[in-house]
């Protein structure tokens, strides 16, 4: 797997992800760009949302995709993440069925149960994709699916940017970031029992540099997927 600090062009101070996210989580909302996972959701064909019973979303962060996937009619989710903060955030939603303080790889959710598991904007935070995508087929009841959405390994790597928010004193402070390739997710995926059904690419188009002019730069260069696993 490269190393993020071979690519690293910011050298920003570094957090870990629960620390990081527990001082993000105020301005998080304000922030984070809709295009980066919501537009790729919104572009997947493969999956039927509003037959979906039951979803785990793992790594809910304050509840923004709990929101677009109640708009599609899913109605019982449990969501799972490791910072107090964003699960505050989460639940002053009123969207969620349960919300757990836990790991996205061991969550402690009962076994086959859901027909859709989610995880957005989280593989980048850790070590191993391994154990995300062997506890997502755990939770998974048999025919389940599974959605994740991440930041691109090429953008992390062409551009040297980590994941990153501006503290309270306006310092630019970055969150353990990870590169997993693709083949990375694959061998993983295909070692907990997923197939792959959809993948999807977004590129950094017009719409992109209208949001952020300074991104011109990086015209054309990949910043996030979506894949669709099934089991």
């Amino acid at each position: 797997m490269p190393r993020f600090a071979s690519f690293d062009k910011r050298n920003y101070r570094t957090v870990p992800s629960r620390e990081g996210y527990s001082l993000w989580a105020a301005t998080y909302e304000g922030t984070i760009k809709h295009d980066m996972d919501i537009r790729l959701l919104e572009e997947l064909q493969s999956v039927a949302w509003n037959n979906v019973k039951r979803c785990a979303d793992l790594g809910c962060g304050t509840g923004r995709t709990a929101a677009w996937l109640a708009t599609k009619g899913v109605r019982l989710i449990d969501g799972v993440d490791t910072t107090p903060e964003m699960l505050e955030r989460a639940r002053a939603r009123n969207l969620f069925a349960s919300l757990h303080r836990a790991d996205v790889s061991n969550t402690g959710l009962p076994g086959a149960t859901y027909d859709l598991v989610m995880t957005c904007l989280v593989d980048e935070h850790l070590t191993k994709v391994g154990p995300l995508y062997a506890e997502a087929a755990r939770i998974a009841e048999e025919g389940g699916v599974f959605v994740l959405v991440g930041f691109h390994p090429f953008f992390i790597m062409a551009t040297g940017m980590p994941t990153h928010f501006k503290a309270s004193n306006g310092e630019p402070v970055a969150i353990e970031t990870h590169v997993h390739l693709f083949s990375d997710h694959v061998k993983a995926a295909f070692a907990a029992g997923w197939q792959l059904g959809e993948l999807r690419e977004q590129l950094i188009d017009d719409r992109w540099i209208k949001i952020k002019p300074s991104w011109a730069a990086y015209r054309d260069v990949p910043i996030s997927f979506a894949c669709v696993w099934r089991r």
